[in-house]
């Protein structure tokens, strides 16, 4: 287990974080919509390559997350992603659950499915140059939500998924996500995340995980984006740590929070005053989709002409992480960068 620990610790040393580029073929074709970019294989391969050669990327950003698409495709030198990622010094993982889906029988909630074939598939991402692993659960807020049903449902699918990862000798990012969505307060969001953390760490520890080969993602406490009642920067920082030392296992060796939803800069600020909180057992840092990639994705808008601008954005925006990661980041930092 001491090479699991290792690599979960490579994952997030010096301030670096974890650039989620992980989004399914959908959900990116989505967002290249918007855009006006067309969406095919060779555009994502595109998008990811920019991303993954960005120069002086492993600075800043410790590993990557692929999807299955990306995984098995190449860059334009005819390598493989998972050996560019590699060979960038930076740690390669997958995403390998199947989406959430309605959980029965009233399908209000949702829970996370893709356990079937698992341990075939995590040997062939090993074998494929992976050496993490990612399954994301995700719960709502609301209306007697999230019940203990789905709370323990999406706990023990996420506890098979990391006994499996670990005996494939990968490392498992562990996803619980309370979702922004809705009008609830910080002190609700607080409640239900240290619900879902406590049940989740419960069946971690029922299906024999080893905590210190493992990295937590999980969501920031936080008012949800309906709520007027904004919270400070500061409250968001304090609630999110407060929640962790309730329940975190001090074994844990890293926490890489997902950004949900925030906005570039506002997930900065939020990982910024959590360092500035003080010494806490587990390393702190990111691992963020759309607040690493909004600002390279719009720039580069297809155009291959604009592939270095792209990569200049996408640096600005790891760099700056990876300073809040530290307590370092300042808002000269985001001007001069």
């Amino acid at each position: 287990m001491s090479e699991l620990h290792d690599i979960a610790v490579r994952m997030l040393s010096e301030g670096r974080g974890i650039l989620a580029a992980d989004e399914t073929p959908g959900t990116i074709g989505g967002r290249f919509e918007k855009l006006g970019i067309p969406s095919s294989e060779e555009t994502r391969a595109a998008y990811r390559e920019l991303l993954v050669t960005t120069p002086g990327l492993s600075q800043w950003i410790g590993s990557v997350i692929l999807q299955d698409e990306t995984f098995h495709q190449q860059t334009s030198s005819g390598a493989g992603f998972p050996e560019v990622v590699t060979a960038q010094e930076m740690v390669c993982g997958i995403k390998v659950d199947a989406g959430a889906k309605p959980l029965a029988p009233r399908g209000e909630e949702k829970v996370t499915e893709g356990l079937d074939g698992l341990r075939d598939r995590l040997g062939a991402y090993y074998e494929g140059g992976a050496r993490f692993a990612k399954w994301r659960a995700v719960y709502n807020i609301g209306d007697g939500r999230p019940s203990t049903a789905a709370v323990h449902a999406n706990g023990h699918a996420l506890a098979r998924y990391a006994a499996l990862c670990q005996e494939a000798g990968l490392v498992p990012i562990v996803e619980p996500e309370v979702l922004l969505d809705g009008d609830h307060s910080l002190e609700v969001c607080a409640e239900a995340t240290e619900r879902v953390l406590r049940v989740v760490f419960a069946e971690l520890a029922e299906q024999g995980v080893d905590l210190r080969g493992m990295v937590l993602k999980p969501n920031m406490v936080s008012p949800g984006s309906e709520q007027a009642q904004r919270s400070s920067v500061g409250e968001v920082a304090a609630a999110t740590v407060d929640v962790l030392m309730r329940v975190l296992p001090a074994a844990v060796p890293g926490v890489a929070f997902l950004s949900g939803g925030q906005g570039s800069v506002e997930a900065t600020e939020h990982l910024q005053a959590m360092a500035e909180l003080g010494p806490v057992p587990w390393t702190l840092s990111f691992s963020y989709g759309r607040a690493l990639q909004d600002a390279p994705m719009s720039t580069w808008q297809g155009d291959p002409a604009r592939v270095e601008e792209a990569q200049a954005a996408l640096a600005t925006r790891a760099e700056c992480n990876a300073a809040a990661a530290q307590g370092r980041y300042t808002a000269e930092l985001e001007q001069a960068a």
